[in-house]
């Protein structure tokens, strides 16, 4: 039941997460779409921390849901908050984009293990680390063109 429920929560927040990341930033479909995702995230992670049916505990997956909770929260408190006055947006957008690269590298060990292509920790290691590394070139080159941008179109001509 809770794996059902968090495969349609973690599909559902690759999906709106994409569409986040496609349109222009900071109007009232990306803070309707950010809520969603957030939404979505948070309900996958949650329904994580409950599926137990191929381990007997705790496993690797858990972890990662946790350190995705974080992220997530990471992100969204400052949007939420408009704090710390002067770097929320660059909290909300370098924590945000790294919520989204995390839930892409945990779904593609999901889909490795499942499809036992490897062993345990290199089904989810590999994947992850290669996809955080090309992740983080993505975000580190973007964020800032990001914010560049929408700090032009909030400041209006007099």
């Amino acid at each position: 039941m809770f794996g059902t429920a968090h495969i349609i929560f973690a599909v559902a927040a690759l999906a709106i997460g994409a569409l986040v990341f496609l349109q222009k930033k900071g109007g009232e479909n990306h803070r309707i779409l950010g809520y969603l995702y957030s939404a979505a995230l948070l309900l996958a992670n949650l329904s994580a921390l409950l599926v137990y049916e191929d381990s007997k505990g705790p496993g690797p997956f858990h972890v990662l849901a946790l350190v995705s909770l974080a992220t997530l929260s990471a992100g969204f408190v400052p949007a939420l908050l408009r704090s710390p006055r002067n770097t929320w947006m660059l909290y909300h957008a370098y924590f945000m984009s790294w919520s989204y690269v995390g839930l892409v590298a945990v779904g593609v060990g999901q889909f490795a293990t499942m499809l036992a292509l490897f062993p345990g920790f290199v089904a989810v290691g590999l994947p992850a680390l290669v996809i955080a590394v090309g992740g983080g070139v993505l975000i580190h080159k973007q964020v800032p063109r990001a914010l560049v941008d929408q700090s032009r179109r909030s400041v209006k001509p007099e």
